[in-house]
């Protein structure tokens, strides 16, 4: 989503016509739809994110580390969580824990562990 798009959605979703934000800006009629390439020159760019009350990068859509970080409680469960993402099978496992009895996951895990001890590097 280019910076127009997003400016666009962000009134929308506030329920601000673009006729008001770019007279209230004070910038031309139909100055927003006319960009071509999809972004906003910077000055303008910081005029607009101080006009709806927002920082200029979560005005791009940009996370900040701190927003990152806020999203998971510890930086363990944000790479458990990266890892369910980016590999199937640890997917399949969390998915296949879900509904099953404590005792069975429980047998489930020393499982494998005791393959990981057979076979360290598989």
């Amino acid at each position: 989503m280019n910076t127009v798009e997003r400016v666009k959605m962000i009134c929308k979703e506030r329920k601000i016509p673009l006729s008001r934000l770019e007279r209230e800006c004070g910038f031309a009629n139909g100055y927003i739809s006319q960009l071509k390439k999809g972004s906003i020159p910077a000055d303008r760019l910081q005029i607009i994110a101080d006009y709806l009350g927002m920082d200029i990068k979560e005005l791009l859509g940009v996370q900040t580390s701190a927003q990152e970080n806020e999203y998971y409680l510890t930086v363990e469960t944000k790479q458990i969580a990266q890892e369910a993402f980016d590999d199937p099978m640890t997917k399949a496992l969390l998915d296949a824990r879900r509904g099953a009895r404590p005792e069975d996951v429980q047998m489930a895990i020393n499982l494998l562990l005791r393959l990981k001890e057979t076979n360290p590097d598989g």
